[in-house]
């Protein structure tokens, strides 16, 4: 008992010594609750809380493992608007069928993401949401179903990626640092985009962000690269960073294209540029009488310092010229001088493409904020000379990697002959809107050739007389 005493006593003694320091303690936390209410709601720290990084999603279905080198590549361009009546995703599946019968192997879709409202234009180009389907195209299992269609027919698909800007509403315009701003700590848009707010690659937590955006849809949609938009407005360290993390990714072969004229943009690991130059000096051969022999130099400066495996986009349009501009059709004068110009972007080097409706010779210029859908049914037989180009292409190394040689300074004929091993090709165009005699280099009258489109021997002569805006592609026998 008098143990058990003692212990209560002792208990006693400890229990009044802490009711002795509840005051001090009551003071303590009286003075301590300002300070973290403080702490707590103080806005000017709430500014510098950064959004967590996202972690990667598994990888959807098998990668597609036939992804073609870079100058095998037949490129079409899809504008959703415009593509179908439906207007989306499975308006594209509908005619994969079509798109394969071209002769294409890689699709590249135009921004497929939400839309931003606040100082909107309806541009897909001004994004609020890197990882989400714009519902007017439909949502993510409509995209896996239509790569997963595109890929058992031996065609790859790449996404649009917009990485200069996001739209105002996205929601990383809360974190302002991830954004350029003006002197007076605003945040500003790129000159001639106020629908769009600028990003700050200065940044580092933005760059990881974006960064697992764009391995969010190699993973979770089974896409196999990007066109990337305004390429030249982004550090060049910031790709080199973003490519890299994407050749990362196991069992993939990726595709990178630039729309951006920056040498440096190879050195990060492209494989693709616009083709700006080349489409700039065709349009001017054929729309301002600049010599013929001018498209020889401008080839010449696209390539030069050029690492193998590299190349130029090629085209006679795309989203933006079609909009602004015009049609292949209006601006290279008709059928047959648009096919004309189609074949110097395919045969004279570098990667050709389509851009939808062009291959039947739409009449109209296709907007991309709003719906104009094209009329598949018009002019069979411009499709069918695609085809026809395409498949020549394919069919012969010498044009799509052979070594190039330029013929004559010629006004109205671009000339020229690709050799691969022993394999010859020899490419006379006219692009005049009128018949045109065209004297033949001596070395040429020395072999024997086809016709390489319709197989049939052709003897060629010291002369050569060319319809308006006619082609003759020759094979060595």
């Amino acid at each position: 008992m008098l143990r058990l005493y003692r212990l209560s006593r002792l208990q006693m003694l400890n229990t009044r010594s802490f009711f002795m320091k509840i005051p001090a303690l009551l003071f303590l936390l009286i003075v301590a609750l300002p300070i973290y209410g403080c702490k707590k709601y103080n806005p000017k720290l709430k500014q510098v809380i950064q959004p967590e990084v996202s972690t990667d999603p598994d990888q959807y279905d098998v990668p597609f493992d036939k992804v073609p080198n870079t100058s095998d590549i037949i490129m079409y361009e899809v504008n959703l608007r415009a593509f179908s009546q439906e207007g989306n995703l499975k308006g594209v599946q509908n005619r994969l069928d079509e798109i394969k019968d071209l002769g294409v192997n890689v699709i590249w879709l135009m921004p497929i993401y939400p839309i931003g409202s606040l100082n909107s234009v309806g541009s897909p180009y001004c994004i609020k949401d890197y990882k989400a389907v714009n519902t007017e195209f439909g949502n993510l299992e409509d995209l896996r179903i239509l790569v997963k269609e595109a890929h058992k027919r031996e065609m790859s698909v790449m996404l649009d990626w917009v990485a200069n800007h996001t739209a105002w509403d996205h929601p990383w315009i809360q974190t302002k640092s991830w954004y350029q701003q003006n002197a007076n700590g605003e945040i500003v848009s790129p000159d001639g985009w106020d629908d769009v707010a600028k990003l700050n690659y200065d940044n580092q937590n933005m760059r990881k962000e974006m960064i697992a955006a764009m391995k969010y849809w190699i993973l979770a949609a089974n896409v196999d690269g990007y066109r990337c938009d305004h390429t030249d407005g982004v550090p060049a360290d910031f790709w080199t960073e973003a490519i890299d993390s994407l050749n990362n990714i196991p069992n993939r072969k990726i595709i990178m294209f630039a729309e951006g004229v920056r040498n440096d943009l190879f050195d990060s690991g492209f494989q693709l540029n616009f083709g700006w130059n080349f489409y700039h000096t065709l349009k001017d051969i054929y729309n301002d009488n600049q010599p013929a022999s001018k498209l020889a130099e401008a080839h010449t400066k696209d390539y030069n310092g050029m690492s193998p495996g590299n190349h130029v986009l090629r085209f006679t349009s795309n989203h933006d010229d079609n909009a602004w501009d015009n049609t292949p059709i209006h601006i290279f004068n008709g059928k047959q001088g648009s096919m004309a110009a189609f074949l110097l972007t395919s045969y004279m080097g570098g990667v050709p493409m389509i851009y939808n409706g062009q291959e039947v010779g739409c009449p109209i210029m296709l907007s991309f904020f709003d719906k104009t859908p094209i009329d598949w049914s018009i002019n069979p037989e411009i499709a069918a000379e695609y085809k026809k180009v395409i498949r020549v292409r394919k069919d012969n190394e010498a044009i799509k990697n052979g070594d190039i040689q330029h013929y004559n300074n010629h006004q109205d004929i671009v000339a020229f002959k690709k050799t691969s091993g022993t394999e010859e090709v020899v490419v006379l165009v006219n692009v005049r809107n009128q018949s045109v005699s065209y004297e033949v280099d001596q070395s040429l009258l020395q072999q024997s050739w086809r016709d390489a489109f319709d197989q049939r021997d052709y003897v060629m002569n010291s002369t050569v007389d060319l319809a308006p805006y006619s082609y003759l592609v020759l094979k060595n026998k």
